[in-house]
């Protein structure tokens, strides 16, 4: 492969819809001739019309002038006839998404274009192999998938075939490198990085509703805000739309034979009544009109009548354990008004929690965001103990301490004979069963999860599980009673992952395995899930913060419960973890961290 670089000039992009005219803008705006073609005159008015308005948004923005605008349109030629295409260096698809389509105007580009002319195709799902045998030259077709709108979004997917031309895939990654985009280097497999990770997650959530695990409602709350999640993944397939949704993972499905990307029977259900999402006006929500953002009420919202509330009088919480959850769950209940008994192993550790409350107070009042006045009483609503036998005129007991199913079901042995009868008891685990701690109790109506996330402090969800065993009265005062602490409560059974974690982590597994496969770089992954698909973190990124041992153990949970192949924990993780790269905390994980 020689370092020289192809010199393109001319652009041709065929199919003016939303995509082919935001990649016709990208080009234009960095100086590129670009011909734009269409089927008939009424589709290149359309064209133009996607081209005047998103610059026309541009301007008012202030991101361009309207001179520039000019020009940049002024470098835009419009057209109905392929042959125009005769002198392009670079030809992008952007049709509709079908295979035979697809390969008919590959195969009219052979008669038409020069020898070393790139032809490139932003499928998000077909086979560019497939579409590349439709020419004499396939070593000179790629994939280069641009994200919605091409303007505005960065990360850009190139597809590589195991014939592609090297200096081929080089020139492209050069190429897009000037545009300003972030380019991603992949092999041909359908959904490619980000949409094979995306929608295996959004699959999961279909099924989740399905199965009326959680609301709709609830499942999207838990990602947005346990995760920080833009949208939840409900609201972000009917964004999509349901029936591309569908083919997507069906193509997936038949291409890798993996069940975790079979559609959810809910996806065809919706999809053949006409329910598509945004787009026709109802999917898993119902929107204002068709093509609205705006969610109105149906039958299936909650209603505000029946919003809960507190069944139990909760006036003094107590809280087992001293380490950071536990002492941020302190912190969280004496802040909104409640008296907090909180036991620890020694005196020493119930010092550490009052002074870590202490100095989490004093970084707010340097700040400007808390006072004196409101850490006095804070404080003053704290108390320390190191003996269980003090929770026993507590209302809620809260236990915080390790992830080990042996020692919680020794401590609800002893809360249950020291709290006072109608004492709620409730566990912070992230992925024990609940109903092991309820049954070694007298009373396992009054045993619940309360899953706090860390920092507590910061974090606003709570997933609220039920057993079941656990009263009614018992889970709705517990969401009452999150709501009165500020936090977003969502509701769930007992079972391996609740909401969060059982969306989470499968998705982490499967780009664990797609880097296991050599498919693309733990970098190129990490900017595809974020750039593509707006994530705060990579999974590597995340997978390393988290630490790959508490992934794999929770990998592990779920697979035994779900009995899902997909969901067995991917080699690599169970390497990294036998060998110490636990991730940051122990300077290598998926990364290196100890020159850092």
């Amino acid at each position: 492969m020689s370092d020289r670089t192809r010199d393109f000039s001319t652009i041709g992009i065929i199919g003016l819809g939303t995509m082919g005219a935001g990649i016709a803008e990208v080009f234009a705006r960095h100086g590129f001739d670009v011909i734009g073609i269409e089927l008939n005159d009424a589709d290149v008015e359309r064209g133009r019309q996607h081209l005047t308005n998103s610059t026309g948004r541009a301007v008012k923005r202030g991101k361009m002038t309207e001179e520039e605008q000019g020009e940049l349109l002024g470098r835009i030629r419009l057209s109905t006839s392929m042959g125009d295409l005769s002198g392009a260096d670079l030809v992008v698809e952007a049709v509709v998404e079908s295979l035979e389509v697809k390969k008919d105007i590959f195969r009219s580009l052979d008669d038409i274009v020069g020898p070393d002319t790139v032809l490139a195709t932003n499928t998000s799902s077909l086979s560019v192999t497939e579409i590349s045998t439709a020419t004499s030259r396939p070593g000179r077709v790629i994939g280069i998938h641009f994200f919605n709108p091409a303007p505005v979004q960065n990360l850009v997917e190139i597809v590589q075939t195991v014939v592609t031309d090297p200096q081929v895939l080089h020139d492209v990654q050069d190429l897009l490198h000037t545009l300003g985009k972030n380019p991603v280097v992949c092999g041909d497999k359908a959904g490619f990085i980000a949409n094979t990770l995306l929608f295996g997650y959004l699959n999961h959530a279909a099924r989740m509703y399905e199965g009326k695990y959680a609301s709709r409602e609830d499942i999207d709350a838990a990602m947005r805000f346990g995760c920080g999640y833009p949208m939840g993944p409900l609201a972000l397939l009917d964004l999509i739309g349901l029936d591309t949704a569908y083919e997507i993972l069906d193509t997936m499905y038949k291409q890798g034979r993996d069940r975790l990307h079979a559609p959810a029977p809910i996806l065809k259900q919706y999809v053949t009544a006409g329910l598509l999402g945004r787009k026709s006006g109802r999917g898993f929500y119902t929107y204002e009109a068709p093509d609205s953002p705006v969610v109105v009420a149906d039958a299936h919202t909650p209603s505000a009548d029946d919003a809960p509330q507190l069944r139990h009088d909760i006036r003094q919480v107590g809280v087992v354990g001293t380490g950071t959850m536990a002492s941020g769950i302190v912190e969280v209940f004496a802040k909104s008004g409640y008296d907090v008994l909180f036991v620890g192993r020694s005196q020493v550790k119930v010092d550490g929690v009052l002074a870590t409350i202490a100095r989490n107070f004093d970084k707010q009042i340097q700040r400007g965001r808390a006072t004196e006045e409101a850490k006095a009483e804070t404080l003053g609503r704290v108390r320390g103990t190191t003996s269980l036998d003090d929770l026993r005129d507590v209302d809620l007991v809260v236990e915080a301490i390790a992830e080990d199913l042996a020692i919680k079901t020794t401590l609800f042995e002893n809360l249950d004979e020291i709290c006072k009868p109608g004492a709620i008891l409730a566990t912070t685990t992230s992925s024990l069963p609940i109903i092991s701690m309820a049954r070694v109790t007298s009373r396992p109506q009054d045993v619940i999860g309360m899953h706090f996330f860390n920092p507590a402090t910061i974090m606003k969800l709570v997933e609220v599980v039920s057993t079941v065993s656990t009263d009614e009265a018992v889970t709705e005062t517990v969401l009452a009673l999150c709501d009165k602490v500020g936090k977003v409560a969502v509701k769930c059974g007992d079972r391996a992952g609740f909401i969060v974690n059982a969306l989470l982590f499968p998705y982490l597994n499967d780009a664990v395995r797609m880097l296991e496969a050599h498919y693309a770089s733990a970098d190129d992954i990490d900017t595809a899930m974020k750039q593509g698909c707006a994530l705060p973190m990579g999974p590597f990124e995340l997978l390393d913060v988290v630490g790959n041992d508490v992934s794999l153990a929770i990998q592990k949970e779920l697979y035994l419960e779900f009995r899902e192949p997909g969901f067995a924990p991917a080699p690599l993780l169970e390497h990294l973890v036998t060998a110490g790269y636990l991730g940051r905390k122990t300077g290598r994980g998926f990364r290196d961290y100890s020159s850092r």
